[in-house]
């Protein structure tokens, strides 16, 4: 896996998170307006790996 990190048409960072297969499978969903911003979201991305799963079919609305 990969992440790539570029600018989208206007002029905003972004990051997509490629599978080996070459397919997207996470990407930033919003632009940054500073790379620094759009590095920090990669970082937060690379830290959930610890985040629990909740299993939101079992809580009642």
């Amino acid at each position: 896996m990969r992440f790539e990190l570029f600018r989208d048409a206007g002029g905003h960072w972004r990051w997509r998170l490629r599978a080996a297969n070459g397919e997207v499978i996470a990407d930033s969903a919003e632009g940054y307006l500073q790379r620094e911003d759009c590095e920090h979201g990669i970082a937060l991305v690379k830290g959930a790996g610890q985040a629990p799963i909740v299993d939101m079919t079992l809580r009642i609305a």
